[in-house]
């Protein structure tokens, strides 16, 4: 319990400092970001619209700085990620309509890679030499290929040409369809996802394929494999044995894929034409959305801070030696 709470003390200071950074931002921008974004809107701005642009950056910059990030703090305790400037929505709004769609696509496909590699890699491990080697040089032929180049040719072939698959966007909009938790809704948005999953899959299955059956190589030849090869134990539990081993610099790197997901995969979205995270920082960058770039990063370290948590506890898990304190 104690190597937890040091953890979950070691991840509260971490999010302290983003937090820190992410209300220092705007203050870094040269000039007052504030005029800039109000040269940006059309049409005439009202003084209430300009006192709201002045609280999303935590008070308003006429207070002083500290006076600004207590503000900013209470903001945040509230639920309060200040008000976007391009879409005139608040920018917790904007981010629920678009994170989802991010870590459906995109989670699930860092997912379904990680298991597919991770299981073919122990097996190419334990196999070393045999037919299945043949996989190695396709999986890292698709890994090769640019992705923007594989998911146009994918979109070309399979969908425009072949009509095996939707063409563009989320759900078949043409309908009518509302969203909602109906079957209608649900199977159109798996429909229009089957093509970007099967592109992003192959694009990064190698990854974990190749890092698995390396570690898993390694694994073979250590001692207590080789014991338990000797004493006659089942196979299943002999491979079972090694891969969970070999499976943990894996989980750390999963950990980072998956806390990247909500900044999302900006290729797959402009490709397929997809409403995610990473179109969305795009847009704002390019727009100098400012409250909308806080919340997003916000978002994303959040993310990244729960994912690797999620690693550590999994560590703690398989590998019993991490529960173990070193004395000072």
């Amino acid at each position: 319990m104690r190597v937890i709470r040091r953890r979950l003390a070691l991840y509260a200071i971490t999010f302290w400092v983003a937090i820190t950074v992410n209300f220092l931002l705007p203050h870094f921008m040269p000039g007052d970001p504030i005029q800039t974004m109000i040269g940006k809107l059309t049409g005439q701005v009202t003084p209430a619209e300009i006192r709201a642009i002045r609280l999303s950056f935590g008070g308003g910059l006429n207070q002083s700085l500290l006076s600004q990030y207590f503000t900013y703090l209470g903001q945040l305790a509230h639920g309060n990620l200040g008000v976007s400037i391009t879409q005139s929505a608040t920018v917790s709004s904007i981010l629920r309509s678009h994170v989802p769609w991010t870590i459906g696509l995109i989670g699930i496909s860092t997912i379904i890679s990680f298991f597919v590699g991770t299981l073919c890699g122990a097996l190419l491990g334990w196999t070393r030499g045999s037919r299945m080697d043949s996989l190695i040089p396709t999986a890292t032929f698709f890994q090769a290929v640019p992705y923007f180049f594989l998911g146009t040719v994918m979109l070309l072939v399979f969908a425009s040409n072949l009509h095996w698959f939707p063409v563009l966007g989320p759900y078949n909009q043409s309908q009518g369809l509302q969203p909602g938790w109906t079957w209608a809704y649900v199977a159109s948005v798996v429909r229009y996802a089957e093509l970007p999953v099967i592109s992003i899959v192959l694009s990064s299955v190698a990854g974990w394929m190749l890092g698995m059956r390396n570690m898993m190589i390694t694994m073979v030849a250590e001692d207590f494999v080789l014991m338990s090869i000797a004493m006659g134990l089942p196979k299943r539990k002999v491979i079972w044995a090694a891969a969970r081993n070999a499976v943990l610099p894996s989980i750390a790197n999963l950990s980072l894929a998956i806390g990247l997901v909500v900044s999302g995969a900006l290729l797959v979205e402009l490709v397929f034409n997809y409403p995610g995270v990473g179109d969305l920082l795009l847009n704002a960058v390019q727009s100098q959305d400012y409250p909308l770039i806080q919340g997003i990063f916000l978002c994303i370290t959040l993310a990244v801070l729960a994912a690797n948590l999620l690693a550590d506890l999994f560590y703690l898990l398989l590998d019993p030696r991490t529960r173990t304190e070193v004395a000072p």
